[in-house]
């Protein structure tokens, strides 16, 4: 359970450098489908979350493959997971299996051909 006293993004907490997260993260109707993302861009926080908790990159990996992006707002997204770490995960499960289920609708036929199998690999593997 989150200590009250804890900042939280909702509160208006603070990351690196000072930058609010509230400012930072976006929820939109319509865009992104619903789901949190990174405030003028697409680029979701379960895609930060991702990318940092299952690919292993650090935040500076993170800008380096996305340099629209900037530290502030890869921290304000990880600080925003964090605290609604739940419900992003149950959007990733969620992800994944409508994935499999397209997968299996309609199998690739890409997996046939000579195409090395680590290409193939899901985006949420």
């Amino acid at each position: 359970m989150r200590d009250d006293k804890e900042p939280t993004p909702e509160t208006g907490s603070e990351v690196k450098g000072g930058h609010n997260v509230k400012a930072r993260i976006e929820i939109t109707p319509g865009v992104c489908g619903g789901k949190p993302r990174i405030a003028g861009h697409r680029i979701r926080v379960m895609d930060i979350a991702i990318w940092h908790e299952q690919g292993g990159w650090s935040p500076d990996e993170i800008i380096v493959h996305f340099p629209q992006l900037t530290l502030a707002d890869v921290y304000a997204a990880l600080t925003y997971y964090r605290g609604h770490q739940g419900e992003i995960e149950a959007d990733i499960r969620c992800a994944k299996e409508i994935e499999a289920e397209a997968r299996a609708r309609h199998p690739s036929r890409l997996k046939a051909s000579s195409r090395p199998d680590h290409l193939l690999r899901s985006r949420y593997s």
